[in-house]
C-alpha cells in the first residue's frame, strides 16, 4: 500500500472530513500510542497504519484492504 492509496482508503472508508479528523486526532496504542499521521510521519508503512486503524475503529475486516479492494495486492509488503 503506498501512501496515496492509504489516503484514498482513509477517505473512502470513512469520509473526507471524519478520515482527516481521525488520522490527527486519533491516537492508537498499536501505533506506539501515536495518531496515525505521526506513525506515517515516523516512517511507519501505510499498511500497518491502515491495519492499525481499521482495528481501532472496528472497521469488519472484509474491508481492511482499503478503497475497495477485495485483497491485497502481491507487491504489498507486510
Amino acid at each position: 500500500m503506498t501512501r496515496s492509496e492509504f489516503f484514498l482508503a482513509v477517505a473512502d472508508e470513512f469520509g473526507d472530513a471524519q478520515g482527516r479528523s481521525l488520522l490527527r486526532d486519533l491516537v492508537i496504542d498499536a501505533l506506539g500510542h501515536r495518531s496515525a499521521l505521526d506513525a506515517l510521519e515516523d516512517g511507519e508503512l501505510p499498511k500497518k497504519v491502515w491495519f492499525a486503524l481499521c482495528a481501532a475503529m472496528q472497521v469488519p475486516e472484509n474491508r481492511w484492504h482499503g478503497a475497495g479492494l477485495p485483497t491485497p495486492r502481491a507487491d504489498t509488503p507486510a
